[in-house]
């Protein structure tokens, strides 16, 4: 992969962390995303919170998978570790690092292709080990990367690119994160900043698991009428295909919402989502309220946002696991390795 640099401009008046660095010093490498791509925002965002939690960027372990999310990683945190894993298996990465050294900060970024199609099972098991870790889903509904092939979140109901029409039932990664027994749930928009920051600053704070399910419209594949996310680029006569797509610039879509209303917001193509921000008084710790809350929703045809569900009781997977408290990259080898006579004895005890 390539990567273009970002001139870092730093100008005398910018404000600075208790760590003396800007905003522009947690950015990473031009985005090669198409103009007006959600998945920017997030990125934007993750910088703006990082960089308000004073996080050092080298304790920052950064992982994705394959795909225009798994992208996302390249431009932020230019000094922290990272790694693009295979297609789905992000989890299984982010499980050793964590495990090896629990003084880290993992954060995923994954895509609703990676996570809850190829790689639901991973997704699945690192909810179950609690693993301790921000899993950042950018949900647009839509394979972006290989010309906009339905996604395992895509509605019921959207058009693909050359007129097909979806008619499986979609996969909500917060409804089975609900039922996983994830530990903190969260759902925000790329283009609501003001919400977004503040809900991924809470998820790195989690101890365990934290979950945040990002609606990211995606600019070329999300004109169709009914789209609730984005969705293929559909054309008038699918017989005469090109083999190059136009791109056209796009702006960023944003909008503000507010505790307990409904905002419509208009996609590029015209079409609208209603994003309903849960109100002040919605009780996040109670895992029933948090259900019904979301298929109440769901069947409003409304996107809930906001802190959905959060548990601090639960034990991460160091807790469950029992480790150490030193990491285990830092233990010496004899630590790690006490010998053959240690080992049978450990094996005899199962005998």
């Amino acid at each position: 992969m390539t990567f273009i640099v970002k001139p870092r401009l730093v100008h005398a008046g910018m404000p600075r962390n208790s760590l003396g660095l800007t905003l522009r010093d947690y950015e990473g490498a031009m985005s090669t995303l198409c103009a007006g791509c959600g998945h920017d925002s997030v990125s934007a965002a993750l910088v703006q919170a990082f960089f308000e939690l004073d996080m050092p960027q080298e304790q920052v372990a950064k992982m994705s998978g394959i795909g225009c999310s798994s992208k996302t990683p390249a431009y932020f945190l230019r000094g922290a570790h990272g790694i693009n894993a295979v297609h789905g298996r992000m989890p299984a990465v982010a499980t050793g690092a964590a495990g090896a050294n629990r003084t880290l900060c993992a954060i995923g970024v994954s895509g609703d292709g990676d996570s809850l199609s190829i790689g639901l099972g991973q997704f699945a098991h690192a909810i179950r080990r609690n693993l301790d870790m921000l899993y950042v889903i950018e949900n647009n509904g839509v394979y972006g990367l290989t010309k906009g092939q339905f996604s395992a979140s895509a509605d019921v109901g959207s058009a693909a690119k050359k007129g097909e029409v979806n008619q499986q039932p979609p996969i909500d990664p917060v409804l089975l994160a609900l039922t996983l027994g994830a530990g903190f749930i969260a759902r925000g928009f790329s283009g609501d900043k003001p919400q977004l920051v503040p809900l991924i600053k809470a998820a790195i704070r989690h101890r365990g698991f934290a979950l945040v399910d990002v609606l990211s419209p995606c600019v070329t594949f999300n004109d169709h009428e009914s789209s609730t996310k984005s969705y293929a680029h559909v054309r008038k006569h699918d017989v005469e295909m090109v083999h190059a797509d136009f791109v056209p610039h796009a702006e960023p879509i944003v909008a503000e919402s507010e505790a307990g209303k409904v905002t419509p917001v208009t996609l590029h193509d015209g079409a609208r989502v209603l994003l309903r921000r849960v109100s002040q008084d919605y009780d996040a710790s109670d895992r029933a309220n948090a259900f019904t809350h979301l298929v109440e929703c769901q069947a409003r045809g409304e996107i809930p946002t906001g802190l959905l569900f959060f548990d601090e009781a639960r034990a991460d997977m160091h807790g469950i696991a029992n480790t150490v408290d030193e990491p285990l990259a830092t233990l010496p080898f004899a630590q790690l390795c006490p010998g053959a006579e240690a080992l049978d004895k450990l094996q005899a005890r199962w005998r």
